[in-house]
């Protein structure tokens, strides 16, 4: 049964989960062996099979069965994941509060004049909706 990614959980990828999320927000489903023959560091199908049950425990994946082979694929793509990250991270350490985490970002320089064009135009087209 599929359920939606946690706020709570989305951070808690190791860093093998997250490559195998890599991979498979970046293609089509993947099988176990598909994940494995991407992966750069040589792992056991078994290993692999392990860390994408983990990954649909934790609600990113889920799996049809082709045969008998389990084909996997995310439940929400990359960006709305990161988006929910984002969430957790202003609702932990800005009590809410979206500006507050923009603004800092903005004075850390963590946008360019290309980047700060685009979200500009990105919220006044959000504005004109509603």
């Amino acid at each position: 049964m599929e359920r939606e990614v946690m706020d709570e959980t989305f951070l808690d990828l190791g860093e093998l989960e997250q490559a195998v999320m890599q991979l498979i927000w970046a293609g089509r489903p993947m099988t176990a062996e598909a994940v494995r023959e991407q992966l750069p560091r040589r792992l056991k199908e078994s290993t692999v099979r392990t860390v994408l049950r983990r990954l649909e425990e934790k609600g990113y994946v889920t799996h049809t069965v082709d045969g008998r082979t389990y084909v996997f694929q995310a439940i929400e793509g990359r960006g709305r994941v990161a988006a929910k990250a984002v969430r957790g991270i202003v609702d932990r350490f800005c009590n809410g509060s979206v500006e507050e985490v923009l603004v800092g970002m903005v004075d850390a320089k963590m946008f360019d004049r290309r980047q700060l064009d685009m979200l500009r135009d990105k919220i006044e087209k959000a504005k004109k909706k509603r």
